[in-house]
């Protein structure tokens, strides 16, 4: 299984840049473009910050991809 996260979706919507978002949680703008694409899962406390950053539930940020493929 592997984690699949709604962010670079939910950060357009609201239209908040990859810079700002970096800023605001204090991370590099790199390490978000590498979360985004699925390439980096984030750290627990990080992903804390991020579902507090966007104020929603956990579920809808990220989720479990259940078909088996890596």
């Amino acid at each position: 299984m592997k984690v699949i996260n709604n962010i670079r979706e939910i950060r357009l919507k609201r239209g908040i840049t990859q810079v700002q978002m970096a800023q605001d949680l204090q991370i590099t703008r790199q390490t978000i473009n590498a979360i985004e694409k699925n390439k980096y899962n984030p750290s627990l406390e990080l992903a804390l910050k991020l579902i507090k950053y966007f104020d929603l539930p956990t579920e809808e940020l990220f989720y479990l991809d259940e078909t088996g493929e890596e």
